[in-house]
């Protein structure tokens, strides 16, 4: 007999007749010489013939019909593209493209044009405060930030060309 079920766990599997041979067996000799096993055993055929002999209640007839006209009934949701404000999608991206720009662009300014050295290009990175600017906080989620537009550019693609097909295919 399988010792990690309760009592209660076996004495189901007894009613429902799926113990095996040799815990029916051991579950018998229970109920002969146990009164507390006999008691629940007992409460529990009684639940057990209570679900059987109840009959299942059904839906009227015409129930799927009085959901779907009460769904028709209701405002569904617009498009997103009519409430979605274009504008406001472009100036979030022109913002990004300044603030882009604007680091390149102070990068640039650091640079010692006039100074040569052995090297072919005369930048000298080194030179170049970038601490003032770029603190970790400020990196890490500058760069979550466009990692997340980077996944939300590539979803719009996506969905975009996955649209077109549909359309190809109909």
């Amino acid at each position: 007999m399988n010792q990690q079920q309760t009592p209660e766990q076996q004495l189901w599997s007894y009613i429902d007749g799926f113990a095996s041979v040799d815990e029916k067996a051991a579950i018998e000799k229970l109920l002969e010489n146990n009164p507390e096993w006999k008691k629940k055993y007992n409460e529990l055929l009684d639940i057990h013939q209570l679900l059987n002999s109840s009959e299942l209640e059904h839906p009227p007839l015409r129930f799927t019909k009085n959901v779907m006209e009460k769904i028709a009934l209701q405002h569904i949701a617009p498009a997103t593209k009519n409430y979605i404000n274009k504008k406001i999608i472009w100036g979030i991206a022109a913002f990004f493209i300044i603030v882009i720009v604007s680091f390149l662009v102070y990068g640039i300014v650091q640079i010692n044009w006039n100074e040569t050295g052995d090297t072919k290009l005369p930048l000298d990175f080194a030179q170049v405060d970038y601490s003032k600017f770029f603190n970790n906080n400020m990196v890490n989620g500058f760069m979550m930030v466009n990692v997340l537009l980077g996944l939300a550019l590539l979803d719009r693609f996506l969905a975009v060309k996955r649209n077109k097909l549909r359309k190809e295919t109909r």
